[in-house]
């Protein structure tokens, strides 16, 4: 069924199937709500495997995935050489002690890292999230400036632990929260002018948090130039900048950092996801001297048990590998053109906006019932994506890197036709 990960979508049975509802009665009694993705009173889609583009579940449905697993699956899913590192390390180290003793891949993975990062004389924090990341880099920022004022923007979406969730625009996310949350957080529109940036810069912020694209709330690029003004405004005011490329990074947009659009080198990077090839890690990268602030003579500041995994930095390596070798981000960059093309029909229509770069693509509907309502045909015709944005109305398209020109077209073929833009 899924072969090299290369195919067409079968639908044997509508999904989700007979053997997928009954997983998902079976979880819905032993899980949380909230965890256990029902999703609008409909039962999940329950996987049994993936490969390549593709995605099986347990009833037997074959489905072309334009999520990459939360973009996770950059490189695809089951990458094979993904697999092989995974492998190899498992039957040497399995597991590590953290912050107290390391392991060779770790070192190897931290110096690649900082080889291919846009910051300036870099060392890397590791993290096991890419939630993480963001609470480790707001905290170099303070560590480093003295100052706990943040500035982030509207759109944002950093993720849901405390630190990130403050920064986190959804209210929706914070408002139950909200008395945990620090209220040294200041919050502007993405993509405001460098009028309004300037007087808040003046105000004992320490860091700006941005996302080069904004990614899980809409898929929406800044001005152009903007990010660009906002590094050199940041850079005369004395005022850290904080890349969530958690997204992103490693040739998503079709750069290997969105950033590098701008050309544009921030004092601390975050990332993650499509880091570790489907297994858990992220990083941030950030200029020597500010990581210099964690410098202590006691015990870490912030560790956790699996930082740094040694299975995870083999992977992470492994992917790092298979960017170069293959050439990920420039193939993102060529498969976007095609995208934009095929979608043109899609973007003439006055209910729809198409928005995108490189394999990070953005759909919006005028409503979240019809967005949903794509969603779960593009499922029944093996098509797997997600609808986003804060109304849940902006479908995403972010694929693997690796997806087939004949995949990506039958997918977005089955898209067109929902959306009657043919």
């Amino acid at each position: 069924m899924l072969g090299r990960g290369n195919r067409l979508p079968k639908i044997l049975v509508r999904p989700p199937g007979p053997r997928s509802r009954a997983f998902a009665r079976r979880a819905s009694v032993h899980e949380a709500p909230g965890i256990n993705a029902w999703y609008r009173g409909t039962p999940p889609l329950f996987w049994q495997g993936a490969r390549g583009a593709n995605v099986v579940d347990v009833d037997g449905n074959r489905f072309i995935d334009l999520t990459a697993g939360f973009g996770a699956a950059a490189v695809g899913h089951a990458n094979p050489r993904v697999i092989q590192a995974v492998a190899e390390q498992s039957s040497r180290l399995l597991h590590g002690l953290g912050d107290v003793h390391s392991h060779t891949p770790r070192v190897e993975l931290a110096q690649r890292l900082c080889r291919i990062a846009p910051v300036d004389h870099a060392q890397v924090y590791f993290t096991v999230t890419g939630s993480e990341a963001v609470e480790v880099a707001l905290k170099t920022a303070m560590l480093a400036s003295g100052k706990a004022g943040v500035l982030a923007f509207d759109g944002a979406y950093h993720g849901l632990t405390f630190g990130a969730l403050a920064a986190t625009s959804r209210a929706a996310f914070r408002e139950p929260f909200l008395g945990h949350l620090t209220p040294h957080l200041t919050r502007l529109p993405y993509g405001a002018s460098l009028l309004k940036l300037a007087p808040a810069l003046r105000s004992g912020i320490g860091c700006v948090l941005v996302e080069p694209i904004l990614g899980r709330e809409g898929i929406v690029s800044p001005p152009e130039g903007w990010l660009a003004d906002l590094a050199a405004l940041c850079r005369s005011s004395g005022v850290l900048l904080i890349a969530d490329e958690i997204f992103t990074g490693f040739g998503r947009s079709g750069r290997l950092f969105a950033v590098d659009r701008d050309h544009v080198r921030p004092d601390l990077l975050c990332c993650g996801k499509a880091l570790g090839g489907g297994m858990p890690i992220g990083a941030v990268i950030g200029r020597r001297e500010l990581m210099s602030a964690w410098r202590t003579e006691g015990e870490a500041l912030h560790t956790s048990t699996f930082v740094a995994h040694p299975v995870a930095c083999a992977a992470a390596i492994a992917v790092l590998d298979l960017l170069r070798e293959q050439q990920l981000a420039r193939r993102a960059m060529r498969l976007g053109r095609s995208v934009k093309s095929i979608l043109r029909s899609c973007s003439q229509r006055p209910d729809l906006l198409v928005r995108g770069h490189g394999l990070l693509w953005a759909i919006e509907l005028e409503g979240p019932e019809r967005a949903a309502r794509v969603v779960r045909g593009a499922l029944e015709r093996g098509v797997i994506l997600l609808a986003g944005g804060p109304r849940g109305c902006v479908l995403q398209i972010a694929p693997p890197l690796v997806i087939t020109p004949t995949q990506l077209e039958t997918a977005l073929g089955i898209l067109i036709d929902l959306l009657d833009c043919a």
